[in-house]
């Protein structure tokens, strides 16, 4: 539930507070690199190609990368340069825009507006399993009745949208809305994390490749009005089936469940006059900042559903608060993106590729792959019967993709203003 806004007086402080703030200096001329290793955090970026009449062939997209092998041949590849464009393009559209801006959206924008309010809607119709809530604080199983509602309607969704109607695209579309279902968290774990963000990014990536949307045009609509509906509307859902968090990451990561709009809201403050980093400490600043900012919202949401400071269980986010400027903590936030989303091997295992989004040649011969319960595929004969150890992503800092289930921290703020049936947990 959003605070109630702020009355006169209080944003009289509040602005008096503001101008008190020392005034900006001039940034120091940055020094030239010492150690050899990008200084574009973007590096190798490129424009998705658009492919205006693509081939597809009969198989929908699947899950290749099995090793770390495939992960460098997917570092590689032509895909993770088109990712990596598209979060460039979002990055540059948003910087020193606010949430409340005016922002011109084409009907390809709207379409894409209307199906994350149509999503919300199935939300809407789909209560809480109250048995279950009153007895555990894991994830809800009616949320796998969202997720059926969400793949039955996921066909009239897709053809909603301009330039993919018609029996022609309905390849294409049935291509596009895996990406478009695994956005919203996993059925069988009942979980959601940075993996399905990824999922969303790729399904407007793809629609960029064919053509029905233009970054030029549209990437500032796509961040401030598209994807932050999305990340409103997953957060209704992570609140209303308690999903849990996809991975033990813990206090290794952001927080719970996001990442780009840390990212994406880095770069919309980086031409502030005197919000700092460290202004996510002040309750008053990031209350009346979080309606305009990306950055600011997140740490007013994670302020909303836990207790004790940031340092206590968002020891990252407190760290970056010390960073001098938001232009220093953009570029933090690109390395870390690429670093441990985008090429950690237990959240790389779940990207799906396809005829659109293409893995590229591969000669060598795969063998017979398994798939085990969490999703992770590997080598029949392989001696564990799992992708990667336990542990393995957490020792590099971000934590299991899918280790021990964690508790809702959603369900625990719920249950801490009445009588608890359950214990809750330390920092939560």
């Amino acid at each position: 539930m959003a605070p109630a806004p702020l009355d006169a007086g209080a944003k009289n402080l509040l602005v008096d507070k503001l101008r008190q703030l020392p005034a900006r200096a001039a940034p120091a001329p940055t020094p030239a690199p010492q150690a050899p290793g990008p200084v574009d955090p973007f590096e190798g970026a490129r424009v998705p190609e658009v492919i205006r009449c693509p081939t597809f062939g009969d198989a929908r997209p699947r899950k290749r990368i099995v090793t770390q092998r495939h992960l460098d041949h997917f570092q590689h590849g032509p895909l993770f340069a088109e990712i990596l464009g598209i979060l460039r393009a979002g990055n540059d559209a948003v910087r020193g825009k606010k949430l409340t801006d005016a922002v011109s959206e084409s009907a390809e924008v709207q379409a894409l507006v209307a199906i994350v309010d149509q999503i919300h809607a199935l939300v809407q119709d789909t209560p809480r399993d109250t048995d279950s809530a009153s007895v555990s604080r894991f994830g809800n199983p009616a949320f796998r009745m969202l997720y059926e509602k969400i793949r039955g309607a996921t066909g009239d969704l897709m053809e909603s949208i301009p330039g993919l109607a018609g029996p022609e695209h309905a390849r294409a579309r049935e291509e596009l809305a895996v990406y478009l279902q695994e956005s919203w968290g996993n059925a069988k774990r009942i979980d959601y994390g940075s993996g399905m963000e990824l999922n969303f990014l790729c399904w407007l990536l793809g629609l960029v490749k064919l053509g029905i949307l233009d970054l030029a045009r549209d990437a500032e609509a796509l961040v401030l009005r598209v994807f932050w509906k999305y990340i409103n509307v997953m957060r209704i859902i992570q609140a209303t089936y308690w999903l849990e968090p996809a991975g033990s990451h813990g206090v290794w990561g952001l927080d719970d469940y996001h990442f780009l709009p840390f990212l994406w809201g880095a770069a919309q403050l980086m031409d502030h006059p005197y919000l700092r980093p460290k202004s996510i400490h002040d309750p008053e600043i990031v209350a009346e900042c979080a309606p305009a900012y990306m950055y600011f919202s997140c740490i007013q949401s994670i302020n909303a559903v836990k207790t004790e400071s940031l340092r206590w269980h968002s020891p990252m986010l407190d760290d970056i608060s010390g960073v001098r400027t938001w232009n220093k903590v953009n570029q933090g936030m690109v390395k870390m993106y690429r670093a441990e989303v985008l090429l950690k091997l237990p959240i790389a295992q779940h990207i799906f590729f396809g005829d659109l989004l293409s893995f590229g040649a591969w000669d060598e011969d795969e063998g017979d792959i398994v798939e085990d319960e969490h999703g992770h595929r590997f080598a029949a004969d392989a001696p564990h019967s799992h992708g990667h150890g336990h542990g393995e992503g957490q020792a590099a800092g971000w934590g299991d993709c899918c280790g021990i289930p964690i508790p809702s921290v959603f369900a625990a703020a719920e249950q801490k203003a009445g009588e608890r049936t359950v214990r809750r947990i330390p920092f939560d």
